[in-house]
């Protein structure tokens, strides 16, 4: 009996399994042994990733020979396919082939589209001839169509690899081991100090070989590093954990969603239990929970309070043509509304980011940009976001958590949505410093005149340098927090779809910044005859009014964000012997004695705010 509990403790407690589904064992797999295979891909993704987007205005414009709307419409509407596809990619993940084998099918088809851009921009039959002096022939519609078809491969791709690679790498923490926990709490902030890595050298070096040495040497490093960190990848997996795909989940979340709202409509008339909330709704006991071992029973909690009467349990003698649903499942489509909910709230963030790639490098190439009289590119700047956000991610992990911890009990210092709010308020100081900024800009081209479209105005480009460090200080709350809000409220076996959340958001961010530029210009416009808030000669229009309307946008949504926050129930799982896990401050009851744990605990019936 002694031997069969100690073979027992062998094996990680939260269900995760092998390649071959056998039960992984906790001594030999996962944790940053596994993780260790992982990071790599991640930076060189990201070095693939930006390598091509940073610069690839420049090309469709340079060798493509594309008008400069049409090239900005392009690599909008990429952008935005990239970070939406990865909403099918998470559900294959969660629903079929789980997240290893989603990955590593996507990645090859990653890896494929970058290939195919290589070879777009390095064969002569693949893309315009030019002239030493610097005259260029149109493309045809074959070039064209190949160079595009590459574009779209990489954008599929990245469908599957983007909400699994990092979901992947938290599954090999367990949530029951209190150590891992601890360390798991550390994961997504080191993950994206990977990915900004990447980014970083993609920016600074890649741009730079693209443009000064070639095209196709640009290329070629990120695609043959990406490749290798495949390899990589490929030689870790006798260490993965890998979580059970839910197949229940094929026909949801949607048809989850789907049943609970139908059953809660179909009981509308019926009156909630008064007192004790759960004392008529259907729920299965923690046996049946522990047999299935699909997912976690879910406490109940009073948000969408309406949802509830989808678990109503019918009296006897009242006829019920609809089996209630259990309470977890209720609390499952509780946690997917709320996080839409949510997701809403971090769309004005997200469009505010995209101004860092868009009128950020506009308004910076009308100053001055001499340094050492060399004349940096304005989208340059663009680095120190990155660097900010690399200075201060282990700041933020090292210091500011240990600090925060010791006064609020929570082992990450604060709430999930407490961070979410610090980024969404430092974003709206950059906006705001942004608008200064430019009120400058205006009175020193009405002090020297300089109002014609190609006129440098005598000020430093390094005046635009706060906005930059505050956009990136700001990610660090933001970008991980909003990574790590979607994977941890997910319901169980939905952390890929959850992931999602993340992704879209850039993606219908990119969107709405198209959207919303335009509309602006039209309305300020005034029929063709007005003065455009955003023309095309900078120095003659009015950007410090666009960033007005940004500023009241992100003020009105940071007040909406907080009304959201407080409101928020987070999940509370049941881990067994009474306890639950949430995302707010914890304690884990044990024999009737309380203890701060490694991660958000709670007492059973203690509400989650």
């Amino acid at each position: 009996m002694i031997e069969m509990e100690g073979d027992k403790q062998e094996f990680t407690k939260d269900g995760s399994v092998d390649l071959r589904g056998r039960p992984a064992l906790a001594a030999r797999t996962g944790r940053w042994k596994a993780c260790s295979f992982l990071v790599g891909y991640e930076a060189f993704e990201r070095m693939a990733f930006y390598g091509v987007a940073s610069n690839l205005v420049v090309y469709l414009t340079t060798e493509l020979r594309e008008p400069t709307v049409s090239s900005v419409r392009n690599v909008n509407n990429w952008t935005g396919s990239v970070w939406l596809t990865p909403i099918a990619g998470a559900y294959i993940a969660d629903a079929f082939l789980g997240r290893f084998w989603t990955f590593t099918v996507s990645s090859l088809v990653y890896l494929t589209g970058m290939v195919l851009i290589t070879l777009a921009v390095s064969l002569k039959a693949l893309h315009p001839h030019c002239t030493p002096d610097g005259g260029c022939a149109p493309a045809t519609r074959s070039q064209i169509t190949f160079f595009y078809a590459a574009l779209y491969t990489m954008a599929i791709g990245a469908g599957g690899t983007k909400p699994n690679i990092s979901t992947f790498g938290a599954d090999q923490f367990d949530d029951f081991d209190a150590r891992e926990r601890h360390t798991k709490a550390s994961f997504f902030n080191w993950w994206m100090f990977s990915s900004f890595i990447g980014g970083l050298v993609a920016v600074l070096v890649l741009v730079f070989v693209q443009e000064n040495v070639g095209w196709g040497v640009g290329y070629t490093i990120p695609t043959v590093g990406l490749a290798l960190s495949l390899l990589l990848f490929y030689v870790g997996t006798p260490f993965y954990r890998h979580k059970p795909v839910r197949r229940d989940a094929a026909t949801g979340p949607a048809r989850l969603v789907g049943r609970v709202f139908r059953a809660a409509f179909v009981n509308r008339r019926s009156q909630l239990p008064v007192g004790d909330p759960v004392s008529k709704l259907h729920e299965n006991d923690a046996a049946w929970y522990a047999v299935a071992g699909t997912k976690r029973r879910l406490q109940h909690t009073p948000a969408f309070r309406f949802l509830d009467k989808a678990a109503l349990i019918s009296s006897p003698g009242e006829a019920s043509w609809l089996a209630p649903c259990t309470v977890t499942e209720v609390e499952e489509v509780k946690l997917i509304s709320g996080m839409i909910v949510v997701w809403l709230t971090t769309l004005v963030p997200c469009t505010i980011w995209a101004q860092v790639n868009t009128l950020f490098v506009k308004q910076g190439t009308t100053l001055d940009r001499s340094v050492v009289g060399v004349r940096i590119p304005a989208a340059s700047l663009g680095s120190f976001i990155t660097i900010s956000m690399l200075l201060c991610i282990p700041v933020y992990d090292r210091v500011l958590v240990p600090l925060a911890r010791r006064r609020t009990g929570n082992p990450r210092g604060i709430t999930l949505l407490q961070r979410l709010g610090v980024g969404c308020a430092l974003q709206v100081v950059a906006v705001a410093c942004a608008y200064l900024v430019e009120l400058r800009r205006m009175r020193v081209i009405q002090e020297r005149s300089t109002h014609g479209a190609h006129d440098t105005v005598p000020m430093s480009i390094f005046w635009m340098l706060p906005q930059y460090v505050l956009i990136g200080v700001g990610d660090v709350f933001n970008s991980v927090g909003i990574l790590e809000f979607f994977y941890d409220q997910s319901p169980e076996g939905m952390q890929s779809l959850g992931t999602t959340f993340f992704t879209s958001g850039l993606g219908v961010g990119n969107f709405l910044n198209s959207l919303l530029v335009t509309l602006v210009d039209r309305a300020t416009r005034g029929g063709g005859g007005g003065r455009s808030w955003i023309g095309d000669n900078l120095n003659a229009s009015h950007l410090d009014y666009y960033y007005v309307f940004l500023l009241l946008l992100s003020v009105l949504n940071l007040a909406l964000f907080v009304w959201v926050a407080t409101r928020y129930e987070y999940k509370a799982e049941f881990l067994g012997d009474g306890v639950t896990r949430s995302g707010t401050p914890e304690t884990e009851v044990t024999g009737g004695k309380g203890k701060v744990m490694d991660t958000p605990l709670m007492m059973e019936g203690v509400r989650a705010v």
